[in-house]
C-alpha cells in the first residue's frame, strides 16, 4: 500500500484542483504480432487496466508532470513547451505528445500533470499508448482542441515514433483510443478501417505478465523492424502486408529475413482467420490460430524468451485452455490465453503457481 505522503494528490502537489482528467485503457493483441508496422492486421481488445490523468492549467509554457508509478526520485520532471527534446526517460512520453500536437497544427499552453497506472510498465499491455491517448484526451477538453478518436490515434502514434523514437506500429495508440474491454478490434493497419467483434461465447481472457519487462525503444525490438525494412526493400514492395503467400515462395532472401516475412505473410493470414473464427464464434479456431502464431513469433520472429515459452506452455496445457500466445512485441512481457470464462480465474491462478515453481520470476494475473 502506498502512503498518502507517497501518492500525493493533484491538489497536494500543485495547490488547488484539477481542471480535467481522462483515462484511457490498455491493450491485449490476441493475434497480430509485428504486422501493424508492416501494413498489416491486428486483433486487439482493451484491458480493464489503464491510464489515468489529471491536468490544470499553468501560466506560460512551463509543463509540470508528476508519474506516482516510477521511483520517488523521478517522479516529478518540467520541461518547456517548444524546446521538447528527446531524454531518455519516462517523461519523453509526455513531451513526445506536446511537439506531436504542436506538429500537427494544435500547439497547447502550460499545464500541471499527474499520472497514475495500473498497469506493468514494459509489460506487452501498450502502456506507453495508454498514457499518450489518455493524456490527449484530457488536453483535447482542456484546450479545446476538437479531436476526434482517429486524430488522437495517429497524434499519440507520432508521439512514440518521433520524440520517443519507437519504431512502433499504430495498433496500439488504436487500441487505447477505440478498443473496448468487451469487443476485440479487428484493425487494417494501411487503411485504419476496422471492426469490432465480440469474443466467442462462453470464454473469457486470461493474460499473465510473465515478471519480465520490454522496452520498445530500443534493442531487438528495433533490429526487427530494421530487418522487415529490408527485406521489403529486397522484395521491391512499400511494405511486406504486400507480399503474397506466391512471392513468399518464390523469394530467395537470405537468413534471418526469409523467417521473418515468413511470419508476417503467415500471421497476416492467421489474422484474417481469426476474424472469421470470432465473426462465428468458434473458439477452437480461434485458440489454435493462437498456438500457431505463438510458434511463429518463437521460432520465425524470434522474439520470445524461455520464460515466455514456459508460461504459454503451462496455458496451452491445460485442459480449460483453447490456445495461448505471447502478447505484444516480445522479449519478456505478457501473454494471453483464450479460456472458458466460468473457470478462466482459476486456470490463471493454476498457470501462475506452475510458472512460479519454475521461474526464477514472479508472475501476475492481470486479466481476470
Amino acid at each position: 500500500m502506498i502512503s498518502a505522503t507517497m501518492n500525493p494528490t493533484f491538489q497536494t502537489l500543485f495547490g488547488f484542483s484539477p481542471v480535467v482528467s481522462a483515462r484511457a485503457p490498455g491493450r491485449v493483441n490476441l493475434i497480430g504480432e509485428h504486422t501493424d508496422y508492416n501494413g498489416g492486421f491486428v486483433l486487439p481488445i482493451a484491458t480493464p487496466q489503464g491510464t489515468a490523468v489529471e491536468l490544470g492549467l499553468r501560466p506560460g509554457d512551463r509543463v509540470c508532470v508528476h508519474s506516482v508509478n516510477v521511483p520517488a526520485a523521478e517522479r516529478t520532471r518540467g520541461y518547456e513547451l517548444g524546446a521538447e527534446c528527446h531524454t531518455g526517460t519516462w517523461v519523453d512520453y509526455v513531451a513526445g505528445v506536446t511537439a506531436s500536437l504542436r506538429e500537427h497544427g494544435h500547439p497547447v499552453g502550460g499545464f500541471n500533470l499527474r499520472i497514475d497506472s495500473t498497469l506493468p510498465l514494459g509489460g506487452g499491455l501498450s502502456s506507453s499508448a495508454s498514457l499518450e491517448v489518455a493524456l490527449l484526451r484530457a488536453l483535447n477538453v482542456l484546450f479545446q482542441l476538437e479531436l476526434d478518436s482517429l486524430e488522437i490515434a495517429r497524434i499519440a502514434h507520432r508521439a512514440e515514433t518521433g520524440l520517443v523514437g519507437a519504431p512502433v506500429g499504430i495498433m496500439d495508440q488504436m487500441a487505447a483510443s477505440i478498443a473496448s474491454e468487451t469487443r476485440a478490434l479487428f484493425l487494417d493497419a494501411q487503411t485504419l478501417s476496422f471492426e469490432q467483434l465480440p469474443l466467442p461465447d462462453g470464454c473469457g481472457l486470461i493474460v499473465i505478465h510473465s515478471g519480465t519487462t520490454h522496452t520498445h525503444a530500443a534493442g531487438e525490438y528495433r533490429v526487427r523492424r530494421a530487418e522487415c525494412d529490408e527485406a521489403a526493400r529486397l522484395l521491391g514492395v512499400t511494405e511486406l502486408r504486400d507480399v503474397s503467400v506466391a512471392m513468399l515462395r518464390g523469394a530467395n532472401l537470405p537468413p534471418p529475413l526469409d523467417r521473418r516475412v515468413r511470419h508476417v505473410v503467415t500471421e497476416n493470414a492467421r489474422v484474417l482467420r481469426a476474424r472469421e473464427a470470432l465473426r462465428v464464434s468458434n473458439a477452437t479456431e480461434l485458440g489454435r490460430l493462437m498456438n500457431e502464431s505463438h510458434d511463429s513469433m518463437r521460432d520465425d520472429f524470434e522474439v520470445s524468451t524461455p520464460d515466455i515459452d514456459m508460461l504459454v506452455e503451462l496455458a496451452q496445457a491445460d485442459p480449460r485452455v483453447f490456445g495461448a500466445r505471447l502478447t505484444g512485441g516480445g522479449f519478456g512481457g505478457s501473454i494471453v490465453a483464450l479460456a472458458q470464462r466460468n473457470s478462466a480465474a482459476s486456470s490463471a491462478s493454476a498457470i501462475a503457481a506452475a510458472y512460479a515453481e519454475r521461474s526464477p520470476s514472479r508472475p501476475t494475473v492481470l486479466i481476470p
